[in-house]
């Protein structure tokens, strides 16, 4: 890490696709200007950078049940508003592809090939019962909030999407 180039720390909370589009576009933008950006995924925007599961993992049955309802994946996310079922979701992928705008899967490899670092909450890990092989290898490390913390207090942009 090089101390004398601008920072930026973007904090994603939600595991909802428009919001994740929105992250990556603006962590990927500011990477490309220069700046290092670390990207800290907690509670729901942990599912942007996990595997797909195919059931609940976890030792307790609530980690179990929050692992039934958040399989994770990019591919997966729901749209925040107007998802319809999925058809909300499938009409924004069209459109993307339509103006060539890229996918959310491939914004997450634009990230990590322009050096952004992905560091996994492990408080929220903890809670949801995810272990370090449930995330996707473009996750750097894991690591909690007095990471995030440290990172943001040096940046000259601290987004909470």
């Amino acid at each position: 890490m090089d101390d004398n180039k601008e920072k930026a720390t973007i904090v994603v909370f939600s595991g909802e696709l428009d919001r994740a589009l929105a992250a990556f576009n603006i962590a990927t933008t500011a990477a490309s200007m220069g700046m290092e950006v670390t990207m800290f995924f907690t509670f729901w925007g942990l599912n942007v950078v996990a595997r797909e599961r195919s059931g609940g993992s976890g030792r307790s049955g609530l980690q179990r049940m929050l692992g039934l309802m958040n399989r994770g994946g990019a591919r997966r996310l729901k749209l925040s508003r107007l998802d319809m079922l999925g058809g909300g979701r499938a009409a924004m992928k069209r459109l993307m592809r339509e103006h060539r705008m890229p996918s959310l899967e491939e914004m997450i490899h634009m990230a990590d090939e322009l050096g952004v670092r992905f560091i996994a909450c492990t408080t929220s890990m903890a809670l949801m019962g995810l272990g370090e092989e449930d995330f996707i290898p473009e996750v750097d490390e894991f690591a909690g909030a007095a990471t995030y913390v440290e990172k943001a207090s040096g940046s000259a942009i601290n987004l909470f999407i």
